[in-house]
C-alpha cells in the first residue's frame, strides 16, 4: 500500500467514525460503540478484512491513550465543584471498585465454574467505569443531574481506573505465580497509590512553576511540552514503582486548577488529543475482535453483564454511599450510571499477553459486557435519570468572544456571575455597583446578546457579568455579588 493510499484511509476512517459519532449522539448511544463496531467491519472478520491479532500492540496504544485520555479528565476537572464530594469519589474509586469486583467474582466461581483467581480477574477487568461513555450520553440528551451527583460521577469515572489496574495486575500475578501472598499485594498497593500521589503532586506543582516560567517563544510549543511531560511522567513514576495512571491524573488536576499560561488553549488541546486516543484505542480494540468467537458465549456473556448492571455495581454503590447525605433515589441512578469502556478491554489483553488458560473467554466476555453496557445502559441514563426525578434542565455551556490568558508577572482574573433575581444590584448601573477601582466588567451577556457596558449600563435579572478581578480583592467581590438582599450604605 502506497503512502498516499494509508493516508487516504487513515484520514476517512478518522472521519468516518467522527461522522458516526455525531449521528450516534441523536439516539443517545455512547461514541465508543460506534468506534468499536467501525473496527470490527473493519478486522479480520468484517467487511474490510485488515488482519489484525496483536494484543501486545493493542495493549501499547491502549496504555498510551489511556495516559492521554485521564490527563485530559484531570486538566477539565474543577475542584471547587468536586471537593464537596472528595471522600465519596475516593472511596467510590477505590474501595467501590474492589467490592464491585469481589463481588462479580463469586458470580463468576459459583456460576460460570471459574476458579476463586480467574473469577477475581474477571471481577478486576471490568470493575472501572468510563466517564466518556457517560457524559456523552446525558450531553446528547440534553439532561443534567441534580445536586451533587454530576461531580460525584465525575470525580469517580475519571479516578478509578489505576485501581482497576492495580487489582488487574496483582491478581494476574497471582495466577502465573509471580506472587502469593495477599500482604504483599497489599503492601504494593499502598506504596503503588503513595508513590503515584505523591510523584503526581510533585510533577503537577513542578510543571505549573515550570510553564508559567520558562516563556517559550512560540505558543504552538506549549502543547508538545505537555504531552512530552505527560509521557515522561507516566514512564518515570512507573520506573519508580509508582502508580503512573494515577500520577498522570494528578498532574492534569492540579494544572487544570492552577493559574497558567496558555491555559485555555491547553484545554482545547489535549481535549482534542484525548477525543483522538478514544477513536484510535476502539478502533484498535475492535480491529482485535473475532465476531465468531464472540458468539458462543453470548448467554454467559449477557449473565454477566446483567449480573454486574443489577446486583455487583449496586451493591458496591449503596454499600459505599450508605452512611453518606445521598438518598435511595440518588445512589440508585449512581448505580446505573457504571458503564464500561475501553480501559475493561484494555486490561483484558493484559490476561491475553500474561497467556493465562482462560484469557480467551474472559477477553470475549469483557468485550460482550463493553457492548451491553453501552446499549442498555448508555441509552437508557436519561430516561432513569427522569424516572428517578435527578434530572435538571442541561445548561449548556457559553462560549463568549472574550478570552483571558493568565501570565506569571499579572495578580488578575477573569470571572463570570449570573445575576439571580434576588439580587441587590437588579435596576442599578454599573457605577453604582461599587467595585474595587482595579476590577472591571468588561462583558455582559443578556439574552444571547452581548453588551459591552459602560457605567450607565443597568443591571438585569439574569444577565452573565465578565468581570476581571484583582486577586486580592476576589473574595470581596464574590461577597459583593452574592449579597441577596438589598444593599445598605456604608
Amino acid at each position: 500500500m502506497s503512502l498516499e493510499i494509508l493516508l487516504i484511509s487513515v484520514s476517512l476512517l478518522l472521519i468516518t467514525s467522527i461522522i458516526a459519532s455525531k449521528t450516534s449522539n441523536r439516539f443517545g448511544i455512547p461514541s465508543l460503540l460506534i468506534f468499536l463496531v467501525i473496527g470490527i467491519l473493519l478486522g479480520s472478520e468484517g467487511i474490510v478484512g485488515i488482519q489484525f491479532d496483536n494484543p501486545k500492540l493493542a495493549q501499547y496504544i491502549g496504555i498510551i491513550a489511556l495516559v492521554f485520555i485521564l490527563f485530559a479528565g484531570g486538566l477539565e476537572t474543577e475542584w471547587r465543584i468536586v471537593k464537596s464530594v472528595i471522600y465519596e469519589g475516593i472511596a467510590l474509586s477505590t474501595i467501590g471498585v474492589l467490592i464491585t469486583a469481589l463481588i462479580l467474582a463469586l458470580f463468576a466461581v459459583l456460576v460460570l465454574k471459574f476458579s476463586i483467581l480467574e473469577g477475581l480477574l474477571l471481577g478486576a477487568i471490568v470493575s472501572s467505569t468510563d466517564a466518556a461513555a457517560v457524559f456523552s450520553v446525558l450531553r446528547s440528551k440534553k439532561v443534567s443531574l441534580s445536586g451533587e451527583l454530576t461531580p460525584l460521577l465525575e470525580l469517580e469515572s475519571g479516578s478509578n481506573d489505576p485501581m482497576a489496574v492495580f487489582l488487574t495486575v496483582g491478581f494476574i500475578s497471582f495466577i502465573v505465580g509471580i506472587n502469593n501472598s495477599v500482604f504483599n499485594m497489599v503492601t504494593l498497593f499502598i506504596s503503588q497509590m503513595g508513590v503515584g500521589a505523591l510523584l503526581g503532586f510533585i510533577l503537577g506543582k513542578g510543571i505549573v512553576y515550570f510553564i508559567n516560567k520558562i516563556k517559550l517563544e512560540y505558543d504552538g510549543l506549549y502543547p508538545v511540552f505537555t504531552m512530552a511531560f505527560i509521557l515522561l511522567t507516566y514512564a518515570f513514576v512507573s520506573i519508580l514503582k509508582g502508580n503512573g495512571f494515577l500520577a498522570i491524573y494528578i498532574v492534569g488536576l492540579i494544572m487544570g486548577n492552577s493559574n497558567i499560561v496558555q491555559k485555555r488553549n491547553l484545554i482545547h488541546f489535549h481535549s482534542g488529543i484525548a477525543w483522538l486516543m478514544q477513536i484510535t484505542m476502539f478502533l484498535t480494540l475492535g480491529l482485535l475482535v473475532f465476531p465468531s468467537r464472540i458468539l458462543p458465549i453470548v448467554g454467559i456473556g449477557l449473565l454477566t453483564s446483567i449480573f454486574l448492571m443489577f446486583v455487583a455495581r449496586p451493591l458496591g454503590v449503596f454499600a459505599i454511599l450508605s452512611p453518606t447525605k445521598f438518598n435511595f433515589r440518588e445512589k440508585t441512578l449512581i448505580s446505573w450510571v457504571g458503564l464500561r469502556g475501553s480501559v475493561p478491554i484494555i486490561l483484558a489483553t493484559f490476561s491475553l499477553i500474561a497467556g493465562i488458560k482462560k484469557a480467551d473467554i474472559i477477553f470475549n466476555i469483557v468485550f460482550f459486557i463493553v457492548l451491553t453496557s453501552a446499549l442498555i445502559q448508555g441509552t437508557t441514563i436519561s430516561f432513569v435519570a427522569k424516572l428517578l426525578k435527578v434530572n435538571v434542565p442541561l445548561r449548556n455551556k457559553k462560549h463568549y468572544p472574550l478570552e483571558f490568558e493568565y501570565t506569571d508577572d499579572l495578580n488578575t482574573r477573569l470571572i463570570d456571575f449570573v445575576v439571580p433575581y434576588t439580587s441587590w444590584m437588579i435596576g442599578k448601573s454599573v457605577s453604582e455597583i461599587g467595585l474595587p477601582a482595579d476590577s472591571l466588567i468588561t462583558l455582559v451577556v443578556r439574552e444571547e446578546k452581548f453588551i459591552v457596558p459602560s457605567g450607565q449600563t443597568i443591571v438585569e435579572s439574569g444577565d452573565v457579568l465578565l468581570i476581571i478581578v484583582n486577586n486580592n480583592n476576589l473574595q470581596e467581590i464574590l461577597d459583593l455579588f452574592s449579597h441577596q438582599k438589598k444593599k445598605t450604605n456604608r
